[in-house]
């Protein structure tokens, strides 16, 4: 019982939290009776609504409660689990009757105002805000400040930063209510490296080929760049195993690790590693029997296992070549029972005998039920309809289980380039052993397909504006329905394209479509395009534009490009149609013989390629592509009568025709103002009057206009393009060109247009006159190709070039994808094919960049050195700066 007029505070710990009662005058008050609740009163440091407190504690008014009791222990567990408080107190107020009324004393935990850090660059610390969830008003309790200090320390600890020490303050912030500003002092200290790594007990195996297997534990070297010499605990422990599989590979399947130390050197500030290996005796492989197979025989077995009796133990190549974890279609055991709908097979090789150095094996296949695809399914495709992608799936619902075609799905989806490719994920749904079928359910990432290119610069003496539209999952069919402007009809896989480019020089316009399953039921693509490009004479010394002399070009073309099934499904047979008007007014330059007049360009092109690239489109890791292109004109020469062979005499143009029109013997329509071959008197067109003839030079002009009046040529070109992961996530690209634009008629000879341009970034320019732009890095563009005698470019009719490409990426997020490269290039361009030597190259080598955002395309910047002289120079080009904007991948 309380006393009057003395206060006693009754202290009941609950869970860390107390239950006070305080005394009034003579209140009686009995220890575990039951009181009828009154009223809760939320007193304290308290921010959240209070009838909303209360009625979480579940402390109804009018229920009847202990006093201390299940009910005020129940309401402090439900506001401990909260994390928000730092007091929950209960207070008796008074009791009337036998009603209790009860004070809840609460102090919040203070909220986060803003963060400072010390010791680090600005840059650095964002990533570090975000991975520790640092944001406004979070709680901040001892818990948060911990797992802050211990995220800062072990990521460094990753990097090298042994010694990193992480210390948070938190400071009350005046101007506002129950807030504090964190402060986080980081003293990263010097990066300790590893020093050296040593081995002890390996006679067989030297160190340098087992230090070479732990890819990511290096130790200091001068000469190294691209593996720094960190300690990082989980990769060592892989590393080490590396270790022990090289001694697998060479025939020592009892190799193991005896013991590791890792030991820091306070003075040197640095890392020493010392591995005891015990290497064994080398085995060989003997009798290789197997069991449970009837699909496949013995002999077709072995030659996929690749291994033979005699052949020196490999642990890890038996491994691959039954199932390569590393390559999801390659070619082992595994792979090939489950490409022929073995889903539930399995393979497992056993050691039954061991005599001396020789281990037998048994390969024991369990083959199991064939199984079948059952339902297929995509989800994550909020844009695309669902038929462009199903028409692109090979796992069709009653079809045999395929591995392969499973992950030939995976790359033909990521070829589309609305998802991200790197995100595909097929889920297997209700496997059933025991009906023998399976459900796959595609999860899919939509990416931006379209893509915005709105550029403006300052170039060649005058502004040069862009602006270009690209959509790349357009839908036709749905462009007279109001509600599907979203804000474009979006989602049948059709790509339309418009682009305006404008300077003080040039004017270009062009639009493009294309539907990949033209008439929706197989894989043809059908293609068209238009451009106009209107092109006016500028000095490139003065930049002064004349807008009198113009070269205009019109062109159309429209193709169609169809899979095969033969010699594989790789293979895409494409051919188009294209024309061009050439029209020039008084456009004088070396690039044309005549600088008026007008020109056609009437051609064929079919080609063939084989692509299997995968599964990126804009960072391949495997496969390859390979295409050969013929783009031929009709062979006019061989049906029009001309004589090609003296149009160019100088010696035969002598007299020029002063009458009005006449067509001569050889079926040529002369015109007045023409210049006419010196005939025999016999065929003398006009014997008349020898005063109808003035003696004259021949005009070339003239001539090559009649030669190029309709362009006649055939152009070859093939490219051979390589991507083959070296380790990790580095790639090797390789590539290979050759072009080779050649005359059915010599005499009438190669035409000015269509020529090959080497040198440079490989970006088109401003010249329309249908030239092919060949990148070479590291020189100036168009500088390595051919020039005439009046020191003017020409154009090549032939060139090859080759490549080498190391890449590796740096993020391959939906957002951006961006990846570095070191490339190695060679390349040769000449104005004919007698003139060609293949392996007389300009090479060049550097270091690039590039930066893919589905809403701009490609960007990047390479840093290329060419160690080869320009024609007409003797000295090495040396260095080169090239921005890519847009280039294909």
């Amino acid at each position: 019982m309380l006393q009057k007029n003395i206060k006693i505070t009754l202290c009941l710990l609950f869970f860390g939290c107390f239950f006070h009662a305080k005394a009034q005058d003579r209140v009686p008050f009995d220890q575990g009776k039951k009181y009828i609740l009154g009223d809760v009163n939320i007193v304290g440091k308290v921010t959240f609504n209070a009838q909303t407190v209360v009625t979480f504690t579940g402390l109804e008014k009018g229920k009847e409660i202990s006093i201390p009791g299940e009910e005020i222990s129940s309401a402090i567990k439900k506001l401990g689990k909260l994390g928000l408080f730092n007091e929950i107190s209960f207070y008796v107020n008074k009791i009337q009757n036998d009603s209790v009324f009860l004070d809840l004393h609460l102090e919040e935990l203070p909220k986060l105002n803003k963060v400072k850090f010390v010791g680090l660059k600005k840059s650095k610390t964002e990533s570090l805000i975000k991975d520790n969830g640092l944001t406004e008003n979070k709680v901040v309790n001892e818990n948060l400040i911990t797992t802050t200090k211990n995220y800062i320390e072990n990521k460094y600890k990753k990097e090298g930063y042994y010694n990193t020490k992480v210390t948070i303050n938190t400071i009350v912030d005046t101007t506002t209510i129950n807030q504090v500003n964190m402060v986080l002092n980081i003293d990263k200290g010097t990066k300790v490296k590893i020093d050296e790594i040593d081995f002890v007990g390996n006679s067989k195996i030297s160190d340098r080929t087992l230090r070479k297997a732990m890819k990511n534990t290096k130790q200091k070297k001068l000469t190294r760049i691209f593996k720094a010499s960190k300690f990082i605990k989980d990769k060592y422990k892989t590393d080490l195993e590396k270790v022990i599989d090289i001694y697998k590979e060479k025939g020592f399947r009892d190799a193991r690790i005896v013991s590791d130390t890792v030991s820091y050197n306070k003075e040197k500030n640095s890392l020493a590693v010392k591995i005891k290996v015990e290497e064994g005796n080398k085995y060989y492989f003997g009798n290789i029997k197997f069991l449970g197979n009837t699909v496949y025989p013995d002999q077709g077995l072995s030659k996929v296992l690749g291994v033979k009796k005699g052949d020196v133990y490999n642990g890890v190549l038996l491994e691959k070549r039954i199932a390569d974890k590393s390559k999801p279609d390659g070619e082992d055991i595994t792979n090939l029972y489950q490409n022929n709908g073995y889903l539930f097979s399995s393979i497992n090789a056993v050691e039954v005998k061991t005599a001396n150095d020789t281990i037998d094996f048994e390969i024991r296949v369990t083959e199991g039920p064939i199984a079948y695809f059952n339902k297929i399914s995509v989800v994550g495709n909020d844009k695309t309809n669902d038929h462009v992608i199903y028409r692109e799936l090979r796992t069709k619902p009653g079809e045999k289980y395929s591995k392969e075609e499973l992950v030939r799905t995976i790359r033909e989806i990521g070829q589309l380039g609305f998802f991200d490719p790197e995100t595909i994920d097929p889920k297997f749904k209700n496997v059933d052993s025991g009906a023998g079928t399976v459900d796959i359910e595609y999860h899919l990432t939509e990416k931006g397909a379209s893509q915005i290119e709105l550029q403006g610069g300052y170039g060649g003496g005058g502004f040069i504006g862009t602006l270009g539209l690209s959509f790349n999952n357009f839908s036709a069919r749905n462009m007279l329905k109001k509600e599907a402007y979203r804000p474009l009809p979006m989602g049948d896989g059709q790509k339309v394209s418009l682009r305006l480019q404008a300077s003080t020089y040039f004017q270009t316009y062009s639009a493009s479509f294309s539907e990949p399953w033209f008439g929706g039921k197989k894989p043809v693509q059908f293609s068209s395009s238009l451009s106009y490009t209107k092109q006016f004479l500028n000095n490139y010394i003065t930049y002064k534009v004349d807008k009198t002399k113009s070269f205009n070009i019109l062109t159309l073309s429209v193709g169609l490009a169809k899979r095969l099934t033969v010699p594989d499904d790789f293979f895409v047979l494409s051919q188009a149609i294209s024309y061009q008007h050439y029209d020039l007014n008084n456009y004088n330059t070396g690039l044309f013989t005549f600088g008026n007049g007008t020109s056609r360009n009437f051609a064929y092109t079919i080609g063939l390629t084989r692509n299997n690239k995968g599964v990126n489109p804009i960072f391949p890791t495997y496969g390859s592509e390979f295409s050969i292109t013929a783009k031929l004109t009709p062979p006019y020469s061989l049906f029009n009568k001309i004589d090609y062979s003296n149009l160019g005499n100088q010696e035969a143009y002598k007299y020029k025709y002063t009458g009005t029109t006449y067509t001569g013997a050889n079926g040529i329509q002369v015109n007045e103002g023409d210049y006419l071959a010196a005939v025999p008197s016999s065929t003398n067109p006009f014997p008349n009057s020898v005063a109808n003839y003035q003696d004259a030079a021949a005009d070339p002009a003239k001539v090559d206009q009649k030669k190029f009046n309709w362009l006649e040529y055939y152009k070859i070109k093939f490219k051979a393009d390589w991507y083959t992961k070296i380790y990790g996530k580095l790639v090797l690209r390789s590539l290979s060109e050759f072009g080779f634009m050649g005359a059915y008629n010599q005499n009438r000879g190669a035409i000015p247009f269509e020529r090959f341009f080497l040198g440079g970034d490989g970006m088109a320019m401003y010249a329309m006159d249908g030239r092919e732009t060949i990148q070479l890095r590291g020189y100036p563009n168009n500088s390595l190709t051919p020039i005439n005698s009046n020191g003017e470019q020409v154009g090549a009719t032939v060139y090859n070039k080759f490549s080498m490409e190391l890449r590796y990426p740096i993020t391959l997020k939906a957002s951006a994808s961006i990846y570095a490269l070191a490339f190695l290039e060679a390349g040769s361009a000449y104005d004919s094919f007698k003139n060609f030597t293949p392996f007389s190259l300009n090479r060049s080598a550097g270091l690039g960049l590039r930066v893919f955002m589905p809403a701009f395309g490609l960007l990047g910047i390479d840093f290329g050195k060419g160690f080869d002289a320009l024609p007409g120079q003797t000295t090495p080009n040396g260095w080169e700066t090239h921005f890519i904007i847009g280039q294909q991948f």
